[in-house]
């Protein structure tokens, strides 16, 4: 089971990708999909079904190994290990790439968007998510109170050193041959309320690799996922409705999802 489908925040970037991916992928199949950061795998099979052909890389070699594990059975899906500031593709390789919650981890937020920017064939679609400078104060009263990573908890868990403005994103977008299309508020004051801290610490206690690193994070009690959905998303769906009708125009929201396309 994707136990990770039952955390708000979590679900929501999945049903980002997902509902654009059936939004630009529903007259045809993209010929070449890149997944920047893939992490445990957990989208790869989404992904594929929407592509002739789709390379998911990351830097960490364990979780490569078990994403390559788990997703066996889906044949046009191929695994490399690659650094996000130094990817080994071609300019113009691919009319996809998808990538979240990656470019907080990179230490070079600007440099991933060139590299993004690079990679794209001219009229491609990136859709990239990351967590924002603007989050919630229910999120994260202490760092919000306090300033940046007083604590490394709340909005600076999950091995985050920093966030990333969305101004300046847009700014770097643009710098690098891209205009954006859309630009989302991903999980408001709601669901910060309801994931306060607590997330970032069962992340830390059991997640294989809590930092999001290059590396092994040994853990007698580690849990990994499975493609297989868990009944109850129906219930966090629910949540996240909610707090898309409340707080959908709000300045703060704990990420951003954006679609962005090569000029």
């Amino acid at each position: 089971m994707n136990y990770k489908l039952l955390f708000p925040t979590y679900r929501n970037r999945y049903l980002f990708i997902r509902e654009n991916l059936k939004r630009f992928g529903a007259s045809r199949k993209f010929s070449r999909v890149l997944n920047l950061g893939t992490g445990e795998g957990d989208y790869d099979p989404m992904i594929a079904a929407h592509c002739e052909q789709l390379i998911s890389c990351d830097i960490n070699e364990h979780d490569i190994a078990f994403a390559e594990k788990m997703n066996a059975a889906t044949p046009n899906l191929k695994y490399q290990i690659e650094d996000a500031l130094h990817l080994s593709f071609s300019e113009n390789s691919f009319n996809l790439l998808t990538s979240v919650d990656v470019m907080e981890h990179v230490g070079k937020p600007q440099r991933m968007t060139e590299e993004i920017g690079r990679v794209l064939m001219p009229g491609g679609l990136a859709f990239i998510t990351f967590p924002q400078t603007n989050f919630p104060f229910t999120y994260d009263p202490i760092n919000r109170l306090f300033g940046k990573r007083a604590i490394a908890q709340g909005a600076y868990a999950f091995g985050h050193e920093y966030l990333v403005d969305p101004v300046l994103f847009k700014q770097w977008a643009v710098q690098y041959g891209m205009e954006v299309l859309e630009e989302k508020n991903l999980s408001g004051y709601l669901i910060g309320l309801l994931e306060m801290y607590w997330t970032g610490m069962i992340q830390r206690l059991f997640k294989e690799n809590a930092g999001n690193v290059s590396g092994l994070e040994e853990k007698k009690g580690k849990l990994r996922p499975t493609a297989k959905e868990p009944v109850l998303t129906f219930f966090t769906d629910l949540v996240i409705r909610l707090d898309f009708w409340f707080f959908k125009n709000a300045k703060h929201s704990v990420g951003k999802g954006f679609i962005v396309r090569k000029k």
